[in-house]
């Protein structure tokens, strides 16, 4: 009961923020394409929450990265305000928001990765899942890296703000490196503890 009441919660409170981040953002396409995956996640989410509910830190974890997108979204990632922050205060040559998004990007997906292949497959924690999950994260990461290169080759210049590569021609690079730091430190750090929530989420009754 008190697992549901914090879903509803986070459900309630991300529905919330959505509605936020879409009043008056810098670019509607680009707000549009930013959350794209919270509309397509949550259904989901609520679709498979009874037969194959998730660990409450997965759901934690993925409203905060969806908190990540919309601010990404309403702003545009080379214009949100903390990266602007961090940007001046360490002298930094660009907007590094987007970096945070790559990493979440590698961070969550691997958990979640982790969490449906040992539920579904023979895999049992060691290296082998270590090297699997994060491949997928890596992945997923170059998955996006295409859904970029479309949107530049449909949109052209309209497609800058989404790009959010700030004239780095490595920023493709550097995405998926972030990606790759995402799903390691995700692994090393909350290994164990999706464990035991995944043993409470299992046991009979």
């Amino acid at each position: 009961m008190a697992n549901r009441r914090e879903l509803l919660a986070l459900l309630l409170a991300g529905g919330a923020a959505l509605a936020l981040s879409g009043i008056a953002p810098y670019d509607r396409a680009t707000w549009l394409m930013e959350v794209a995956p919270i509309f397509l996640g949550v259904p989901l989410l609520l679709a498979t929450a009874s037969r194959f509910p998730l660990t409450p830190l997965l759901y934690r974890l993925l409203f905060v990265h969806a908190l990540i997108l919309m601010m990404g979204g309403h702003y545009t990632y080379a214009r949100v305000p903390l990266g602007s922050w961090i940007q001046h205060l360490l002298g930094l040559a660009r907007n590094d928001y987007d970096r945070l998004g790559h990493f979440a990007q590698g961070f969550v997906p691997a958990l979640i990765a982790r969490e449906v292949l040992l539920r579904t497959s023979p895999l049992k924690p060691g290296r082998w899942l270590f090297f699997l999950v994060t491949c997928v994260a890596l992945a997923i990461s170059a998955c996006y890296e295409f859904i970029e290169w479309g949107a530049a080759l449909l949109g052209g210049a309209a497609a800058t703000d989404f790009l959010g590569t700030q004239s780095d021609p490595w920023d493709t690079q550097w995405d998926m490196f972030t990606a790759l730091i995402g799903a390691l430190s995700a692994q090393l750090l909350l290994a164990r503890r999706q464990d035991r929530e995944l043993v409470q989420l299992v046991a009979p009754g």
